[in-house]
């Protein structure tokens, strides 16, 4: 929520040049832009049991407990029984009317009574006028006017009467309030509708009934002289007065998406390129069973781990039910429960109105202050009444987690087997940062799952379905696996990975065999090689036995020669082979 002071700078500017009196109720000074106008008429007009009186009494009650004393008028209650009332919503008086900051005037009518003379509101405007000058009030509301007016016979005498006391109120100063009744079908009786003209403020209260559910509805009317929300508000009235949730002002203050937070699961994360981001709204979509609740208990338990608080809303199960069926996939959240991390916030959605589920809600956040908020399921939340409803309620809350900053996922089921055309079915998929897709796949005569995230906005996300099992120790999101005509999962997958498996123990086997091939054929090599490599070396040995032969008797022979002396020069050189002599051949001298 918006801290007091900072409201009043924002409603200062919306209200520039017309002063206005905060009424200090939740959420209709906000389609007020800043409250009530000061020292004028406003008139709220409604049906029984819309919330007239109540809405009255808390202005004065609320302007009372800061300083600004009120009057409050009433001609169908008695004082006691309003105070009675009163502490129903928590409001003591009795302390405020001690102090001098609240009176409660009680100007019931005897409808026994006769009248006689010529009546007016003199008197009732004498007693105003001394009572607001003791408690100096510039406050007043005069409830169930209509009551008042019926005393006079004379329509005409009623409209002068009422114009007298409008100019007194006016000409004091005084900030007034006029309650009157409306006919079941909403409209202002025509002997009143004058009054609508009168007041520069027009506020209209019902409580329309929509398949067997009540909803309390607010709508500004008129508003001289400045800006309202234009749009019909549902509103409820809680132990601590009067709650109205409007979409906040016309721009949107969303915070920026925050740093990655872990999932509670790796392989989830990095499909998400990460993990979810903090500030974001994050839907998880599927039909029946998929596993989107098993998803977000495993984030829940993850950020309870961290130290974070989680509030679970939950439109399906009971507290003790989600904690029980979370045990079967392994997802204990009974430690986090314990520790007060978690807060379940639990009720069938036809139980009361969307006003009340949003009045609860937020009344949690404020006081709980969570990291993270899940719903589940918003498909249930069209059970408050209509589609139109639902998405209120949805849009009102995904702006006020986002404008605190909260982490906020949404599960939805979806209609149907094949359900993939309408992923959020309240059609809110345009405000959410990601998209998480759980599907049913139907492959060799067996279901199996999948997840795609289908969105993730300022993200690398995968794009690839991914078959997601849920085992008693959590979910799981095997290794990506495509086979012929697509990717496969469940048997189909184990048919084919066990043909792959066969195939490649064959082709392990060849390659064993290729292998001894190999190493029979280079021991062959290596066993020649040796052979042929010893006949070389025994060649070797033989050519070098012959050389040393033949240096042996070069050596002998020219040792005869020295002894023998016959050392010549020609002797030194090798001696060439011996040569034939030709037939023919000439003497020296030339003869033949």
């Amino acid at each position: 929520m918006r801290g007091h002071k900072e409201e009043k700078e924002v409603y200062r500017r919306k209200a520039k040049g017309l002063p206005k009196v905060a009424t200090r109720i939740a959420g209709l000074d906000e389609v007020l832009n800043g409250g009530l106008p000061a020292g004028q008429t406003t008139l709220i007009s409604g049906g029984p049991g819309t919330g007239k009186s109540v809405l009255g009494l808390e202005f004065l009650y609320r302007g009372a407990a800061a300083g600004e004393a009120g009057i409050f008028v009433t001609f169908e209650e008695r004082a006691p029984g309003v105070r009675q009332n009163a502490l129903t919503l928590g409001w003591d008086m009795a302390p405020l009317e001690k102090a001098g900051k609240l009176f409660l005037m009680e100007a019931h009518v005897d409808p026994q009574a006769v009248l006689s003379g010529d009546f007016n509101l003199k008197g009732l405007i004498a007693i105003i006028n001394g009572k607001a000058a003791a408690m100096r009030a510039d406050r007043i509301v005069i409830d169930a006017l209509d009551v008042l007016l019926r005393l006079f016979d004379d329509p005409a005498r009623e409209r002068n009467e009422l114009y007298v006391l409008h100019d007194w109120l006016i000409d004091h100063g005084m900030t007034t309030v006029l309650t009157v009744k409306t006919s079941k079908n909403g409209e202002s009786s025509g002997r009143y509708e004058f009054l609508d003209f009168m007041a520069n403020c027009v506020i209209s209260l019902d409580q329309p009934v929509t398949e067997q559910i009540a909803t309390r509805r607010l709508r500004v009317l008129k508003y001289r002289g400045s800006g309202f929300g234009r749009n019909e508000y549902p509103f409820c009235i809680t132990d601590e007065g009067i709650n109205i949730i409007p979409l906040s002002f016309a721009e949107l203050q969303h915070k920026a998406l925050g740093p990655r937070v872990s999932s509670g699961h790796p392989r989830l994360d990095a499909l998400l390129d990460g993990g979810y981001r903090r500030g974001s709204c994050t839907l998880m979509s599927g039909t029946t069973g998929t596993g989107k609740t098993s998803v977000a208990s495993t984030f829940v338990r993850s950020a309870c781990e961290r130290g974070e608080k989680v509030l679970y809303i939950n439109f399906e199960e009971s507290q003790e039910a989600m904690v029980s069926s979370m045990l079967s996939p392994g997802i204990d959240l009974r430690p986090a429960l314990q520790a007060g991390r978690l807060r379940l916030l639990t009720a069938m959605p036809e139980a009361m109105g969307v006003e009340e589920h949003l009045s609860r809600a937020f009344k949690v956040i404020k006081a709980f202050q969570p990291e993270h908020v899940i719903v589940d399921a918003i498909s249930s939340c069209e059970r408050m009444g209509t589609r139109m409803t639902a998405f209120g309620y949805l849009t009102r809350v995904v702006n006020a987690c986002k404008e605190r900053g909260i982490t906020l996922i949404l599960i939805n089921q979806t209609s149907g087997f094949r359900e993939e055309n309408e992923i959020s079915g309240i059609g809110i998929s345009s405000m959410v940062d990601t998209i998480i897709f759980l599907r049913y796949i139907e492959i060799g005569g067996e279901i199996n799952r999948m997840l795609l995230v289908m969105k993730s906005r300022g993200s690398k996300h995968s794009n690839q379905y991914r078959e997601f099992l849920v085992t008693d120790h959590g979910f799981e999101i095997p290794e990506v696996y495509v086979g012929e005509g697509g990717v496969l999962t469940g048997a189909a997958r184990q048919e084919q990975e066990a043909r792959e498996e066969a195939q490649h123990r064959r082709r392990f086997q060849e390659i064993e065999q290729k292998e001894r091939e190999v190493i029979q054929t280079r021991a062959a090599l290596q066993a020649q090689t040796a052979t042929l490599k010893a006949e070389l070396e025994a060649a070797e040995a033989q050519l070098q036995t012959l050389r040393l032969n033949e240096k042996l008797w070069q050596n002998g022979r020219k040792k005869r020669g020295e002894m023998r002396g016959q050392i010549s020069d020609t002797a030194r050189l090798p001696t060439p082979p011996p040569q034939r002599k030709r037939r023919g051949a000439r003497r020296p001298g030339g003869a033949r």
